[in-house]
């Protein structure tokens, strides 16, 4: 608690000396009721809060693979104040994930840079902490894996919020206030509704996906790893064909599903068959074979382009392309995580880039073809996508 007064004053300019007594502390803080103690009180500066509050304890894992499954090679459980769960779970996640180690040229200690930005980790365990049902016998699961990391907590988000409010400018309503005003006083929350753009915004500058938000049996964060973005941008680029000017591969050899569960769509529905589209990427200032100066040109690689993907390259042909249309161009009724995930895909392979870089989520938002992306529709395989078997 003492330590807590020294921080807020210093932060948060909290009007409280140091060495305040501890109940007019707990009294300024509101964490009495009626001289006795909230559970607030007990989860911010209990010595044992897991006395009273059992579920209160954060379960941390790693796993090697991409699901969940024995054995698990590193698995602890933090027990302690709502502090001391952020800061033991946080370092949990940073010394599991690659980090690289600078030079001192900008100064006497060398910079690292971790996979996952710090700050979006802290973000996502903070909100786990702070506005999960702490009358759920659940507890917060924070779950690394080999492409993404994972934080579940007991709850629902509170009205009006919703899922797709989270990306855009919102007001805070923290689920446990009590507790969001101490995380706040510590520097720990902002309680401007910033969080999730925050974690966006981050994830995006460090060349990662957009952290994805779901409520499922609980409230379910979901970030991707760097490892991740490199095996996405796989996924849509395909094999890499080497034989300059070879002809475009049998659609067996092509990244076509027949008769298989579609990943992209989280295994929710059988595809009959989806096929294939090969698109050769061109380098050059023409199309090859044109007349007009722009004979000769060399096939560079092959890309396998799904249906939707070349649907959705195609759309930003014309101009640039809104989300909207993107969406309608590769026959999605909404924002979709699979939506997501393949714009995602498309943007880490190169093929399109955002108009409004800094602004993920701005309403002036526009998505446009890179050269690659314009060689790639020039070659002629990137129409518009066949009807399902």
């Amino acid at each position: 608690m003492a330590q807590f007064v020294r921080t807020a004053r210093h932060v948060r300019q909290l009007p409280l000396a140091e060495g305040t007594p501890r109940a007019e502390l707990l009294e300024h803080l509101n964490l009495l009721n009626d001289g006795r103690l909230t559970n607030a009180a007990v989860l911010l500066f209990g010595k044992t809060p897991q006395r009273f509050v059992i579920s209160s304890e954060v379960r941390c894992a790693h796993f090697h693979g991409t699901e969940v499954a024995k054995p698990i090679p590193s698995y602890q459980v933090y027990k302690g104040a709502a502090f001391e769960l952020v800061d033991q779970a946080v370092d949990f996640v940073l010394s599991k994930i690659n980090r690289s180690i600078g030079t001192r040229a900008e100064g006497v200690r060398a910079r690292r840079t971790y996979e996952i930005p710090p700050e979006v980790v802290t973000e996502a365990v903070v909100n786990a902490v702070a506005h999960r049902d702490y009358t759920d016998k659940g507890s917060v699961q924070v779950m690394l894996f080999s492409d993404r990391l994972e934080i579940r907590n007991p709850g629902r988000l509170p009205p009006p919020l919703t899922l797709e409010g989270l990306r855009e400018a919102h007001r805070s309503v923290p689920g446990n206030p009590l507790l969001a005003e101490s995380l706040y006083l510590t520097e720990y929350i902002e309680r401007m509704g910033t969080g999730t753009l925050d974690m966006i915004r981050r994830c995006v500058g460090a060349g990662l996906p957009e952290p994805e938000f779901a409520v499922t049996d609980g409230f379910v964060t979901t970030i991707r790893r760097a490892a991740d973005r490199e095996r996405a941008a796989e996924q849509v680029s395909g094999q890499v064909s080497k034989h300059a000017g070879g002809p475009p591969r049998p659609l067996a050899e092509t990244g076509a599903v027949h008769g298989r569960v579609d990943p992209d769509e989280g295994g929710r529905e059988e595809i009959p068959e989806r096929r294939g589209h090969q698109v050769p990427v061109r380098d050059g200032s023409g199309v090859g074979g044109q007349p007009g100066g722009q004979a000769g040109v060399q096939v560079g690689v092959q890309v396998d382009v799904e249906a939707r993907d070349a649907a959705m390259l195609q759309a930003c042909v014309e101009a640039a392309a809104t989300s909207r249309e993107l969406r309608r161009a590769g026959g999605y009724t909404g924002r979709t995580r699979s939506f997501e995930r393949r714009i995602n895909r498309l943007r880490s392979a190169g093929l399109i880039e955002m108009t409004v870089p800094d602004k993920p989520r701005s309403s002036a938002q526009r998505y446009r073809l890179t050269d690659k992306g314009r060689a790639a529709v020039a070659a002629g395989h990137a129409g518009r996508p066949e009807p399902d078997a």
